[in-house]
């Protein structure tokens, strides 16, 4: 029994024991005889046999860390360019998008991997979460994590914030002008479908 999943584990392990004492049962009834168990199970836990919570949880606290460093304050700084005007000014500038993109993401990458940093180094040397793989590998796979964490966030922040500022300005200062309102509430509702419509297809009703 794989126990990554304790709950499967325990419904396997159930089922299992189940079947076999409901065996044993017949076959001793069968042959008119009390039912010995042959064999007696040992459980034994690997990688974490101290059955420690810290060990799942703190390894856990770096994905939430580099997840609200990567999408939400990447969302909320370019959204707060837009509301400051300063995005604007930066536009008429000889900057490329390239760089521009690069200035945007870079603070937040180098600050989502030092927070991925700090966060095992305590988990080390405060926690003793021991580390059994390579550390270059965690380095490499978190970097992929928090590449994807930004795209994600400076994509929201982006497409949605023109699209809701377009149609908020419109319903403030001009009334309903539908020909600014219906097409920026189609791609909202584009991106609520696309975002939603992933997370329903990886959602599923069972343990794996």
């Amino acid at each position: 029994m794989d126990g990554v999943n304790a709950n499967q584990a325990r419904l396997i392990q159930g089922y299992v024991e189940g079947a076999w004492q409901r065996w044993l049962q017949d076959l001793a009834a069968d042959r008119g005889i009390e039912p010995d168990i042959p064999v007696a199970m040992e459980s034994r836990i690997w990688f974490n046999p101290a059955v420690r919570s810290r060990n799942f949880l703190v390894p856990g606290l770096v994905a939430v860390i580099m997840t609200l460093i990567g999408a939400l304050l990447t969302a909320m700084v370019v959204a707060c360019e837009w509301e400051r005007g300063t995005m604007e000014a930066m536009m008429v500038t000889p900057t490329r998008v390239p760089e521009v993109l690069l200035g945007k993401l870079a603070p937040y990458f180098v600050l989502g991997m030092g927070g991925m940093l700090l966060t095992v180094a305590l988990s080390q040397w405060l926690f003793r979460v021991p580390l059994a793989g390579s550390f270059w590998v965690l380095l490499l796979t978190s970097a992929l994590f928090m590449l994807t964490a930004l795209g994600m966030g400076l994509l929201i922040s982006i497409v949605a914030r023109n699209q809701f500022v377009a149609i908020l300005q419109s319903l403030f200062l001009a009334g309903d002008v539908w020909s600014v309102i219906l097409p920026n509430s189609l791609a909202l509702a584009i991106m609520a479908a696309l975002f939603l419509g992933l997370v329903r297809r990886r959602m599923h009703k069972r343990l794996d």
